[in-house]
């Protein structure tokens, strides 16, 4: 196929040697199959903040590191310059997950490199070599999908051990390769120490799981893993391989506003941007 645009620049460079095809077109991203030497491989090309459709919110951002105060200050102004570090540390926030992730043995592809916004990474594939569907793409027995939703619960224990918490967690951006779920697409991944909402995003990631699982295995729906996830964590009690019930005790506690108005405000903080992005765009 013919080179995109976007592709010459690593071409030229001998990461690849041939564009094989587009593999799909994401909200956030363009992946091509390519041939890199003996290897396949995917390349995932980041579009432009005015052509993303995901929900870029400030509370993505919270607790992530700044090179140093002129990029800070930059960014807070909105700047070109600003915008265009801010462009590229949602595109390193990826390739960091994604080493980190690895490191910590969590099913994600493996990172190769990242250059002129172009990220170069494992092709995840099924039992017959060919590009893994994902998961929404599949009608799964009661049976498998409690098997493949206890697979992923341990993938986001292994994630939260590292610090991380996914952001963005769905059906949508798991592949079924050979061996299972794989995760993908972690440009908003969050850091769990340093994000005020972290508790809420990652019961929303582990909820999308038991709603989507629930479809085929009903009893997943009124499970609680999220909060029990969230409390071992908080209490030094997440170790590898911890025996999850889905149940937590009832807390009677008074109501933590704070909490509350907490979550509100992310809420409009998404609305708003959502709103101004679609003003941005051209008509």
């Amino acid at each position: 196929m013919k080179i995109p645009k976007r592709l010459e620049p690593l071409v030229e460079e001998g990461l690849i040697d041939e564009v094989v095809r587009q593999l799909m077109s994401g909200k956030e991203a363009v992946v091509y199959v390519v041939r890199c030497g003996a290897e396949i491989r995917c390349a995932k090309v980041y579009k432009d903040a005015q052509q993303r459709n995901f929900r870029q919110a400030t509370a993505y951002q919270e607790g992530r590191k700044v090179k140093n105060s002129r990029e800070a200050r930059a960014r807070g102004k909105g700047t070109r310059y600003g915008r265009r570090m801010q462009e590229e540390a949602w595109q390193n926030a990826e390739v960091d997950a994604l080493y980190r992730l690895a490191a910590a043995g969590v099913r994600v592809p493996q990172p190769h490199i990242c250059f002129e916004g172009v990220l170069l990474m494992e092709l995840v594939t099924d039992a017959a070599g060919n590009a893994a569907p994902r998961l929404n793409d599949l009608e799964l027995s009661e049976a498998m999908a409690l098997e493949y939703h206890a697979m992923l619960l341990e993938q986001v224990v292994l994630m939260l051990r590292a610090g991380v918490i996914h952001g963005d967690l769905s059906e949508y951006n798991i592949l079924v390769g050979a061996d299972g779920p794989v995760i993908i697409d972690l440009p908003q991944a969050v850091d769990a120490a340093g994000n005020s909402s972290a508790a809420a995003m990652l019961e929303r990631d582990v909820g999308n799981l038991a709603a989507f699982f629930g479809r085929f295995a009903p009893q997943l729906l009124a499970s609680e893993y999220g909060k029990e996830i969230w409390a071992l964590y908080q209490t030094g009690l997440l170790t590898a391989g911890v025996q999850l019930t889905g149940r937590v005790a009832a807390d009677h506690r008074p109501a933590n506003p704070t909490a509350v108005l907490r979550e509100l405000e992310l809420a409009r903080r998404e609305d708003r941007e959502e709103a101004e992005r679609r003003r941005a765009e051209p008509v």
